[in-house]
């Protein structure tokens, strides 16, 4: 029961910070930047946003802020990678269009992500030691 209510919080940080940020890349690409700059862009923007939300109201992480930041950042850049790949792949190669592909590319890295956190960034405290 715990995992689904971390998924709901994660979530709920997720969808507001993903408006959020998908309306910042559509703006963006409509004044001309380009699709994939435009996603690196408002990535590194959803990586600072989504931390300190994620640490204190998802996870109720109470370790090492430096620690989990790297864990945290890291997740990010494995997010990206998939995100900015598949991005490419599907608009560049595949012909779909890239707001399409953007707007389910959120939802997949997203999963990816959430899993990454909990089990990795931010795990729940063993029995016997503290970070």
């Amino acid at each position: 029961m715990k995992t689904f209510w971390q998924f709901v919080r994660y979530a709920t940080i997720g969808v507001l910070s993903n408006a959020l940020l998908y309306g910042g890349y559509l703006l963006l690409t409509m004044r001309g930047i380009g699709h994939k700059t435009a996603m690196s862009l408002v990535y590194l923007g959803g990586i600072l946003i989504t931390f300190s939300f994620n640490r204190h109201w998802t996870f109720s992480y109470e370790g090492r802020t430096d620690g989990a930041l790297f864990r945290y950042f890291s997740t990010y850049v494995t997010g990206y990678v998939f995100n900015f790949s598949a991005l490419w792949v599907l608009t560049d190669f595949g012909g779909f269009p890239h707001q399409a592909v953007q707007a389910v590319l959120i939802l997949l890295t997203a999963a990816l992500i959430f899993l990454l956190q909990k089990v990795w960034v931010f795990p729940a405290p063993a029995a016997s030691s503290s970070e």
